[in-house]
Order: structure tokens, then sequence, then C-alpha cells
């Protein structure tokens, strides 16, 4: 008996929700932070290159569970300690972005590509679990959480947030996989796979910047 009357207030609370969570500028900043380059788009752009843009859909799945994941740990209590703590959010903010620049290292020092039917792509676990120690995923989710979200049922809101956050990161991720296939081809070349293994190599170190310096 208490069913519809549930489901209906449920209904009428998202529809509240993304009212008050600002809907368009929010999805805007989802949008813009996901698809601007950084670690998540490097990625998909050197899997795009190896494996394709079909082969990278797991991948893209998994960033997209990552990050949602990781708002739904702030909203449900990462958030507090964030705060009681800050120290532990200047671990991750420092030791991922020291992670970054040493994959950024390995990148630059690779070879040509070489087209491998057999190449084994980051899955949708190991994607999802780098949300964790990618500062700049990091640096999305807390601002989102801190700027986005009201207080009244907050919890709610943040779930569907989180959600919306993911639904977003799919497509701006997947333009980052689909221009690495276009690359594809080109990339057999050594001389032009350095240049974009360098490249590659430049875009980690610099989305580093703005992070350690406190700027995201």
């Amino acid at each position: 008996m208490k069913f519809a009357p549930t489901f209906c207030e449920n209904v009428l609370n998202i529809a509240r929700m993304t009212d008050s969570v600002v809907l368009a500028p929010f999805l805007v900043f989802a949008f813009l932070m996901t698809l601007a380059p950084g670690p998540n788009n490097a990625m998909a752009l050197a899997s795009g290159v190896r494996v394709g843009l079909t082969r990278s859909f797991p991948l893209i799945g998994g960033i997209a569970a990552g990050v949602a994941v990781q708002m739904l740990a702030i909203g449900f209590g990462l958030g507090k300690l964030f705060e009681a703590y800050p120290v532990t959010h200047e671990i991750l903010r420092i030791g991922g972005s020291l992670y970054l620049i040493w994959l950024a290292w390995k990148i630059a020092r690779s070879g040509p590509i070489v087209e491998d039917a057999e190449s084994s792509p980051i899955g949708f676990l190991g994607a999802a679990a780098f949300q964790w120690i990618n500062p700049k995923a990091w640096a999305i989710t807390v601002s989102a959480a801190a700027t986005y979200i009201p207080s009244s049922d907050y919890l709610l809101n943040i779930s569907i947030a989180a959600a919306l956050l993911a639904f977003v990161a799919i497509p701006s991720v997947a333009v980052w996989a689909a221009a690495g296939r276009l690359l594809r081809n080109v990339l057999t070349r050594p001389t032009y796979a350095r240049v974009f293994n360098l490249s590659v190599a430049l875009l980690l170190v610099g989305s580093t910047v703005p992070i350690l310096l406190g700027n995201l």
C-alpha cells in the first residue's frame, strides 16, 4: 500500500534535486572537466591507438564508473575525512601526481605502435581503480560535491549527481579514444610514434601542474 506514495515521493525528490543542484551549470562543469586534457583522456587516447575504439569501451566505462563511485564515497563520508585530516587529501594529490609523472616517463620511452590483435587493453576494473590515484578525478569530484550539491537531501542529491557525472564522462572520454583510433595507422611510423608518445607524456605532466600548484 505504501509503494505508490513512496515511488511518487522519490520522483518528486529527483525533480527537486535536478533543479536545486543547478542542473545546467553542473552539466557544463562535468562536460568541460571530463573532456579537457588529463590522465583519463590521455589513457583513452593511447588505448584508442593501441586497440581501437570498440575495445576501449571497458576502459571508458571503468573511468565513468570510477568517478561516480568516487563522488559517492565523498558524499558518504570521505569528504568529511578530507576536511578533518587535510593531509590525507594532500597525500593523494601529491602521490597521484608523482605516479602520473612516472607514467609519462614510461610512455615517452615507449616505441612505435604495433598492431596486435592479442594486445590487452586496460579493462573496466583497472580503469575504475585508477581513479583512486588520479588527482584530477579527485579534484573534479571534490569540487563538484562542494559547489553544486545542496545540503538538503544531500545523499540523494549526490547520488544523482554522481550518475550524471558518469553519464557525461562516457562520450567525453570516448572522443579521445576515437581520436586515437584515427591516428593508429599514422603511428606505425617510428618518427610519428615518437612525437605522439612525447605529446601524451607532456599531456600527462601538464595535467599535474595545476594540481601540484593547488589550482585544481
